[in-house]
């Protein structure tokens, strides 16, 4: 069966206002506020759609439209967060006409892989994380950039796009959007869109971009590695530091 991964489709702006900039994740507060109302709802039709898809081996359909339209919605979101783009996300779940798009293939899930997901999905999940650790600690100095230059470094837009289709593509498997497992984070390789498709143009990756990845990367990586001794560092001193209690 051939397997047509989930697309996202960003249009970059030329230049951005720094002032939107500067005051980014303030302005995109009510938008956090809506995705955890909005996150509550998905955990329960996610689990609903599991046990229909085991039994069936797809969605309901108005469980697909909702879980679809809520991975669209974070994915502007997303977007708008990293500094990909300068137009506000809209509070709906149809916009077609804002600069990020994205393009899910549904097909019929293997009952298998449905009821096996949570454990499929493990390494895709672990490159998550990286990916996110690693972007997070960029955070500030990708926004300083951006705020000074009034763009993004193209190479730099690349590296977070390849970021946030990842983690696009991640969320679409884990919600049972797709049965196309996470891959291709360096870009879709000779750029020949699916046969037979409307798919967006494919995504590919200078060097450069792809520089700037591998960077994140090892950055999310050293996070993840800092983290995990530190936190068995303090683990340690508290045990020796710890008086045992006497009856």
């Amino acid at each position: 069966m051939n397997e047509l991964l989930p697309e996202l489709d960003v249009v970059p702006p030329p230049r951005q206002r720094r002032l939107t900039v500067l005051l980014r994740l303030l302005l995109l507060i009510p938008q956090f506020i809506v995705l955890a109302v909005l996150g509550v709802a998905v955990f329960f039709v996610a689990i609903i759609g599991w046990f229909a898809a085991l039994v069936t081996g797809h969605l309901p359909m108005w469980a697909y439209y909702f879980l679809s339209s809520y991975l669209a919605y974070a994915t502007r979101v997303r977007a708008s967060e990293s500094l990909m783009i300068d137009t506000y996300p809209p509070f709906s779940f149809d916009a077609p006409e804002y600069p990020v798009q994205i393009e899910l293939r549904p097909a019929e899930l293997n009952r298998l892989a449905v009821l096996a997901r949570i454990i499929l999905v493990i390494p895709a999940a672990i490159v998550y994380s990286v990916l996110t650790a690693g972007w997070q600690v960029c955070a500030f100095f990708i926004w300083l950039i951006v705020l000074v230059a009034g763009r993004m470094p193209e190479p730099m837009f690349e590296a977070t796009a390849a970021i946030a289709r990842y983690l696009m593509r991640v969320e679409a498997y884990w919600l049972m959007l797709t049965t196309a497992y996470p891959k291709r984070l360096f870009g879709d390789g000779t750029g020949q869109a699916a046969p037979g498709t409307n798919a967006t143009k494919p995504f590919l990756m200078t060097t450069a971009g792809r520089v700037v990845l591998v960077v994140i990367i090892v950055i999310g990586v050293a996070s993840a590695i800092g983290g995990g001794v530190g936190g068995r560092s303090d683990n340690n001193d508290y045990s020796t530091n710890a008086q045992p209690i006497n009856p």
